[in-house]
């Protein structure tokens, strides 16, 4: 079974800080609810682990990843991610995801289409009952997407980190530092700034429980919006 999800959530955070997170496949790996990428095989493969959570009872499930492009000029990247359970079912998710910009220098737009595929067991339950749940699980995606973006440092404050005192330049432990060309000091080297990078996210279980919850409101609201 299969269903499509069409998605164009807004960021409180700019192109240059949401495509640091979208970028960083890790970064948008630990954006999943209760994923983690545990272990590089080479440029493109990845393996993980997805941890579930239903009351008291925590389950760990594995799968792996593979980043099927990274388009910089167009901030936009590509991949899947594939996980079964030993009961037989098996569920895949091929996500395309681009940015755009915001309303405002400050603001931007993650734009995505996921293609959900499950099997087995899974696919008892229709499309019915996938489709919220795959909205639910792309909308704590969002969410924890947002907070990650906005964690990443702007440019301008990674140039304010990278730079050097005039005075630091200048003293002894700067450098066999201050070489000089007769009686003249040699111009400092210019410093690069850091690269931006994501900061890494603590992984949470996926709360299965409160999952099932969100589905059931939405169900909810639907139904009276109905009837209304």
């Amino acid at each position: 079974m299969e269903v499509i999800l069409d998605k164009r959530y807004p960021v409180e955070a700019s192109v240059e800080q949401a495509w640091a997170v979208l970028s960083d496949i890790r970064a948008v790996g630990g954006c999943m609810p209760g994923a983690q990428i545990t272990e590089q095989l080479d440029d493109t493969h990845y393996k993980g682990t997805v941890k579930t959570k239903v009351g008291p009872a925590s389950m760990q499930f594995g799968g792996e990843i593979e980043v099927l492009g990274i388009d910089v000029a167009a901030r936009a990247m590509q991949m899947v991610g594939k996980g079964a359970d030993r009961g037989g079912s098996s569920a895949s998710m091929k996500l395309s995801a681009h940015i755009e910009p915001g309303a405002t220098p400050q603001t931007s737009v993650l734009v995505g289409q996921a293609t959900v595929t499950v099997s087995g067991k899974l696919a008892q339950f229709g499309s019915r009952l996938l489709v919220p749940v795959s909205d639910a699980m792309l909308a704590q995606f969002a969410d924890n997407f947002r907070a990650a973006a906005a964690a990443v440092p702007t440019a301008a404050g990674t140039a304010e980190a990278a730079a050097v005192a005039p005075e630091a330049l200048a003293s002894p432990s700067a450098g066999a530092a201050s070489s000089t060309v007769g009686d003249a000091p040699a111009a400092p080297s210019p410093v690069a700034a850091a690269p931006v990078r994501a900061p890494a996210a603590p992984v949470k279980e996926l709360n299965a429980l409160s999952l099932m919850w969100t589905v059931f409101k939405s169900w909810l609201a639907g139904l009276f919006g109905r009837k209304s």
